[in-house]
Order: C-alpha cells, then sequence, then structure tokens
C-alpha cells in the first residue's frame, strides 16, 4: 500500500504557503525604512562631512609640506652663498700670495742684476 512515507516530499508545498498580502508587505516595508532610513541619512551626512574635511586637511598638509620644500631649499641656497664665500676669500688668498711672490721675484731679479 501506499503510506504517508511513500509521498513526495515537495508534494502539497505551495497549498501550504500563505496567500502574501501586498499591502502587508508594502507597509512592513515603508515601516522599516522610515526606521533606519533617518539614521543612514545622518550617516551619510556625516560621512560626507568628514570626506570634506579630509580633502580641506590633505589641501592644508600639501601647503604645508611645499612651504618645508621651500624652506630646504632656502636652505641649500644659504649653504650655496657661504661656500661660495669661502672659496672666494680662499682664491683671494691666493692672488694675495701670488702677488707676494711675484713682488719677492722681482726683488731678486733686481739684486740678482746688481751683484
Amino acid at each position: 500500500g501506499v503510506g504517508p512515507s511513500d509521498a513526495s516530499p515537495d508534494e502539497g508545498v505551495v497549498e501550504d504557503l500563505p496567500l502574501i498580502d501586498e499591502k502587508a508587505v508594502e507597509q512592513l516595508t515603508e515601516g522599516l525604512i522610515s526606521h533606519y532610513l533617518p539614521d543612514l541619512q545622518r550617516s551619510k551626512l556625516a560621512l560626507q562631512e568628514l570626506t570634506q574635511n579630509q580633502v580641506v586637511l590633505l589641501e592644508t598638509l600639501e601647503q604645508e609640506i611645499s612651504k618645508f620644500k621651500d624652506c630646504n631649499s632656502i636652505l641649500d641656497i644659504n649653504a650655496l652663498f657661504s661656500e661660495a664665500k669661502r672659496y672666494h676669500n680662499k682664491l683671494v688668498n691666493i692672488r694675495n700670495e701670488m702677488m707676494m711672490l711675484h713682488e719677492k721675484t722681482s726683488k731678486l731679479k733686481v739684486s740678482g742684476m746688481n751683484i
């Protein structure tokens, strides 16, 4: 014989589903949205504000970085001028020594001629 265990497991499932009330689904959806939407909108605004603040912060950081780069450039230029001054002083000293040596050799030539 055919017993309850011989029936297909899917048999009768469709008949067991309750009828879906479209109006109830719509009302539940609206209730769910109205419950969560204000929080989500506030979160969205907070995220937008945060993003704007981050953009401003990034721009400020870029300006500060460029200021530091300018400062480093100025320091490099100052170091270059200091080095140029040092080499100029060396050249002046060498020139003075050469003039002194020239005078000494001139005097030696003159005294050599007089001998």
